[in-house]
């Protein structure tokens, strides 16, 4: 499907989902439109399925093929370095934002929710078990068929790595091409075929998501919550600048390009508030901006789970959010050892449901804030998602461009990223 066009179509859903959501909320009772609105994600629902069903051997199939391009372990170590290096800063950044953003504007100042110590709140979040310590031992997996099974991109990554790596030496001792690097190969043009099946669906699956979601919340929570998420967006717009000044840094005029060829990929991640249903369409921008795929296949899972910009920001805003409301003074001291701790726990996010939702519900009780807290944002958590998990995606695409530009001028590969220049490769 034409690039523009199915943008064009995307846009136009998004409005129609309002819309639709709309005159659902306004016609119907409470009781209505959450049955109304159950049925309507069926589409939704249907979409991420299909976009899960294709991520598991896409990924493993690209990183495979980006190791077997790679060749020596040491471009592996000088890429993953890179790679966390970004992340690192990156993160820090984001919580910076955040925390500035709170504590300048002061957004749950004058809410005044009385603080109720011993109150039991049922969220509907599992935080049970979430811990670096659980994270780190679930990064290694016990099968790879599990892993597929479940979409556990950074279990895919570690099983990846190891199959890639003994693959690249059993070409190199027989000094020829193995058949199953020829299968992998094929098998990573076949994903990306039916890729471009699955995404043509995505402007119905971008209608159904909106009108969901508006007929069950209405327009006037944005409203009511208008400051609350007026701020959020100022602050992911800042970050956004951030980002992009520093991809400017690196890219030079070819940054300008790289934001043309992402806007599908973000706009989809905004619509359906989901990094996977964008991670086909960020490759293939990647891919066209010049980015060789054995960057952006590493990289880009390697970010999914490290490099959660618009979450990481977010986690730090609603923490703090929460303190205001409960009038609860948090020193510079306190909240700096807030943002250190959600830099660690957040990397236990992958895989896990509504996971930034989940770091601020099982970071609050840290630090002896009310667990209760975290039902002032539930309520508006969907438009806080979709915009978090757009700058996901912005992030990610960012650094892997970069990561491929430090990579290019190390010497690692025969021409580097064009500047300005879009050129379609085919897959």
């Amino acid at each position: 499907m034409n690039k523009q066009r199915l943008m064009r179509q995307i846009i136009v859903a998004i409005l129609l989902g309002i819309i639709t959501g709309w005159v659902f909320h306004y016609y119907l009772d409470a009781n209505q439109t959450k049955e109304v609105a159950s049925y309507i994600n069926i589409i939704t629902d249907i979409f991420l399925r299909l976009i899960k069903m294709i991520i598991a051997p896409l990924v493993f199939a690209t990183i495979v093929t980006g190791l077997l391009s790679i060749g020596g372990s040491t471009s592996v170590g000088r890429i993953t370095m890179k790679a966390m290096i970004w992340f690192i800063i990156a993160g820090l950044v984001s919580l910076g934002i955040g925390m500035l953003m709170a504590n300048l504007f002061q957004p749950g100042v004058g809410i005044n929710v009385a603080v109720a110590p011993q109150e039991e709140v049922n969220t509907g979040l599992n935080t049970s078990g979430f811990s670096l310590k659980n994270f780190i031992s679930h990064i290694f997996p016990s099968s790879f068929a599990s892993a597929m099974a479940n979409n556990e991109i950074l279990q895919i990554l570690v099983f990846s790595i190891f199959f890639g790596a003994a693959l690249s030496y059993i070409n190199q001792k027989s000094q020829k091409t193995s058949p199953i690097a020829n299968l992998i190969e094929d098998l990573a043009r076949i994903m990306f075929r039916i890729t471009d099946y699955v995404m043509s669906f995505a402007p119905i699956a971008v209608f159904a998501a909106i009108a969901s979601a508006v007929t069950v919340q209405g327009l006037g929570l944005l409203y009511d919550y208008g400051k609350l998420i007026g701020l959020f967006y100022l602050g992911l717009l800042l970050l956004w600048a951030i980002l992009s000044a520093v991809g400017f840094f690196f890219l030079g005029n070819g940054m300008f390009s790289l934001m043309k060829l992402i806007r599908e990929p973000v706009a989809l991640a905004f619509a359906t508030a989901s990094s996977e249903s964008a991670y086909p369409k960020t490759m293939n921008a990647l891919d066209q901006f010049g980015v060789p795929k054995k960057i952006s296949s590493f990289v880009l899972p390697l970010g999914y789970s490290f490099n959660l910009d618009g979450s990481m920001m977010y986690q730090s805003f609603a923490v703090l959010f929460i303190a205001q409301a409960y009038n609860i003074d948090l020193s510079i001291a306190e909240q700096v050892m807030i943002m250190l701790t959600l830099m660690i726990t957040s990397k236990g996010m992958a895989g896990v449901a509504r996971a930034s939702v989940v770091v601020v519900a099982a970071t609050l009780p840290m630090f002896s804030l009310p667990e209760a807290g975290i039902l002032l944002i539930l309520a508006i958590d969907q438009f806080l998602d979709m915009g978090r998990t757009a700058t996901n995606v912005v992030g990610n695409s960012i650094s892997t461009a970069v990561i491929a530009k430090l990579e290019a001028q190390h010497g690692s590969d025969e021409q580097e990223i064009p500047q300005g220049e879009i050129s379609r490769q085919e897959v």
